[in-house]
């Protein structure tokens, strides 16, 4: 394989893996949002869902800004690469 097609294919798996990521957090806070009792039986209030949609969104950054320097590296230095 050329350089440029593994370039291709990396990006893509980069992508796959975004689209992986989303998925998990979008179900995450489908999950957070439709439950009535947490696993320690605790009623879940408005306050408590904020508190846990709020901890989901700490990690949610922290994946997409480790997610966008993998993409700096993938692109920068496989362009390095390719000229």
């Amino acid at each position: 394989m050329d350089r440029k097609r593994v370039f291709n294919l990396k990006i893509k798996i980069w992508w796959l893996i975004n689209i992986v990521w989303l998925l998990l957090f979008a179900a995450s806070a489908v999950f957070i949002g439709v439950r009535k009792v947490d696993a320690a039986g605790a009623v879940q209030t408005p306050e408590i869902k904020m508190l846990s949609f709020g901890v989901l969104g700490v990690v949610f950054l922290f994946v997409v800004i480790f997610q966008l320097i993998q993409l700096i590296f993938i692109y920068f230095i496989n362009r390095k690469r390719i000229q």
